[in-house]
């Protein structure tokens, strides 16, 4: 694939066809890999993103691509309010805006709006509104330079896509959701097997959120690395 770098000065990016399965395929930009960190400002550390995980919001993530599927194949209904959270490259807000749908992007990365909006307009997609939206996090809610306003609203839907990294996400992940879900919500969660599911589940019973659904996800072509992919995706309501 061809390289870019003019558009995101300070960042090695490229152009992908990333194919949506039941839909159009997105032409997405990316970082070339996961080897860089650009945080001239330092708002990146303010937000508590360390160098390591700093790229990790700009590659395609075959759990995102998984649950943009989803949403693919979801009847729209206009009146209903979406929310992806943790969106990264936001590859589900994405198609669901290009259905139509009424849906909100949020992340905590400072340039995850920035290849949003270009990845927005290299599709013709509307534009599409984005939040600021940190779970776990005692620092400020929104940073001046984070790029966008806080989360404020509630939803009829929350969908995330590998988001349940370490120990602390479920009970962290289910409070913020119950912070933005309407009182009658349903979530949307798709797991490559990280291993704390059972925690969440259990932390979102708390806040009355049923598993209703759970099903496996299997591939068996390899990615780019040569893995193949295992998941799971998780619904739940109240």
């Amino acid at each position: 694939m061809p390289i870019f770098t003019s558009h995101f000065p300070g960042l090695k990016t490229r152009m992908q066809r990333v194919h949506i399965p039941g839909g159009d395929s997105l032409l997405i930009r990316s970082l070339k890999d996961h080897q860089q960190y650009y945080d001239p400002n330092g708002a990146a550390r303010r937000l508590g993103i360390c160098d390591a995980s700093w790229p990790l919001f700009g590659l395609v993530w075959p759990s995102s691509v998984h649950l943009a599927e989803r949403l693919q194949q979801r009847p729209v209904n206009p009146k209903e309010r979406i929310l992806e959270i943790g969106c990264g490259l936001a590859l589900p807000t994405l198609v669901g805006r290009r259905r139509g749908a009424r849906i909100t992007a949020s992340d905590r990365h400072p340039m995850s709006r920035p290849f949003l909006e270009a990845n927005a307009k290299l599709n013709d997609i509307d534009t599409i509104k984005y939040r600021h939206g940190q779970w776990g996090w005692e620092g400020e809610v929104c940073p001046r330079d984070a790029g966008a306003e806080p989360l404020s609203a509630r939803y009829d839907l929350i969908v995330g896509s590998d988001l349940l990294y370490d120990r602390d996400a479920p009970a962290e992940l289910a409070d913020f959701i119950d912070d933005h879900a309407e009182a009658s919500a349903e979530v949307w969660i798709i797991d490559p097997d990280r291993g704390h599911r059972p925690a969440f589940t259990r932390h979102m019973a708390s806040y009355g959120f049923e598993l209703v659904e759970q099903s496996r996800i299997e591939e068996e072509t390899p990615d780019e690395g040569g893995r193949s992919y295992k998941g799971r995706f998780l619904r739940y309501r109240r």
